[in-house]
């Protein structure tokens, strides 16, 4: 019976060891592949807030749960069973599945650039009249559709850091990507369009340090709205300009991603500087793509009489 039941116990704990094996391993792979989607994370987290603005404040919060709801459906239900049908059926579709995600980002981030540099974005005043819940409900279902774009560009970066490890381990990698950068990104977006109520609480409060503080706040509410807007363009052009130059090597077109490295050590030898003026090269790179992109939509839509 003792003897039994010790050997009962080795097993309990061998089956322990190998799960807590297991979760290392997936914790491991969901870190790696984490910090390989955290350009698109940027990317995200900046361009978000722009479909809440404008809204009375009651209705920011509901409206950022809706679209992190949509956010958590398009990772969970759609794109994680395709990336996990791609990965054991079809691994070489990734690369140019990404390579085309980041063509669409270079092309979203040339034309808010030529849109800024006119002055004005697009169609978005005529929008913005109407009845207001169908404008809620446009301006919810047009941030879920970007998430779409940028949560598969996730899904993608991610899975192609875990492709070589198990079925298992993929799907419980991304799932833990999916849920960390979803409640990342749409907390920092709530902390964000609610930074101008948190000022003004602040400055409520009868404190000389709160008030200034909460003032300060709702000044700088408009610069950080705008710094967003900007950073978002960029690191649409970065992300997908990155993508592209990476989905390059090893093609007859290799050279570029050679050349770009080699331009950032010419520059540099340190490490994070390197890094940075590789990323300037890949968002110059993403501009110089989107606006040929641009070109070419805009020319089919005047040719199709939608311009």
């Amino acid at each position: 019976m003792a003897s039994g039941l010790a050997a009962l116990l080795d097993d309990v704990a061998a089956i322990a060891r190998l799960a807590a094996a297991s979760l290392d391993d997936v914790s491991a792979a969901a870190s790696k592949a984490s910090m390989k989607a955290a350009g698109v994370v940027v990317d995200d987290t900046a361009v978000t807030p722009t479909y809440v603005t404008g809204f009375s404040p009651q209705r920011e919060l509901p409206m950022i749960g809706r679209i992190a709801l949509g956010s958590l459906r398009n990772k969970l239900l759609i794109l994680l069973p395709v990336a996990l049908l791609l990965s054991a059926f079809l691994p070489a579709a990734i690369t140019p599945l990404l390579m085309i995600g980041g063509t669409f980002l270079c092309f979203e981030g040339a034309e808010k650039i030529l849109e800024w540099l006119r002055g004005g974005h697009g169609e978005e005043g005529a929008d913005d009249e109407g009845d207001p819940a169908q404008l809620e409900q446009a301006k919810v279902s047009g941030a879920i559709r970007t998430d779409l774009i940028l949560s598969a560009e996730i899904m993608a970066i991610a899975l192609s850091d875990v492709a070589s490890r198990p079925v298992a381990t993929q799907a419980a990698a991304l799932v833990i990507v999916s849920l960390l950068v979803t409640a990342g990104v749409y907390g920092v977006v709530a902390l964000i369009v609610k930074l101008d109520d948190i000022g003004l609480h602040f400055a409520s409060t009868g404190s000389p340090a709160l008030y200034r503080l909460g003032r300060g706040l709702v000044r700088a509410m408009p610069v950080i709205l705008n710094a967003l807007e900007i950073i978002g363009m960029i690191a649409m052009l970065w992300v997908g300009g990155g993508i592209i130059v990476h989905g390059l090597d090893g093609t007859v077109l290799g050279a570029l991603p050679h050349a770009i490295h080699a331009a950032s050590e010419a520059v540099t030898h340190n490490a994070v500087l390197g890094w940075v003026i590789g990323a300037l090269f890949s968002a110059v790179f993403g501009l110089l793509l989107g606006l040929v992109v641009v070109t070419i939509v805009h020319a089919v839509q005047r040719a199709r009489g939608r311009a």
